[in-house]
């Protein structure tokens, strides 16, 4: 578990970004540290293909993953699922 500057956990950081930019999401984020698994729920995905909604995700996460220093390297397996 990392924890940043803000005191936050880069699980917590994950998911904070992931719920601010993409609307009425749940998210839940796992992992080992270095290897995250994330699964989000969220309307918008609503009759969208699997890469368009893995593109809204990872968008979500650019801040996280840009840059050689970067506290997300890799997404180990990434669910986008829309609500039942």
């Amino acid at each position: 578990m990392v924890v940043t500057g803000s005191q936050q956990t880069i699980e917590e950081q994950i998911k904070e970004a992931i719920e601010t930019s993409v609307a009425d999401s749940t998210v839940e984020v796992g992992g080992d540290g270095r290897h995250f698994e994330i699964q989000v729920i969220s309307p918008v995905f609503e009759g969208k293909r699997t890469l368009e909604k893995q593109r809204i995700v990872y968008a979500a996460l650019n801040d996280l993953m840009a840059g050689s220093d970067a506290p997300v390297h890799a997404i180990a397996r990434l669910d986008t699922l829309v609500p039942e």
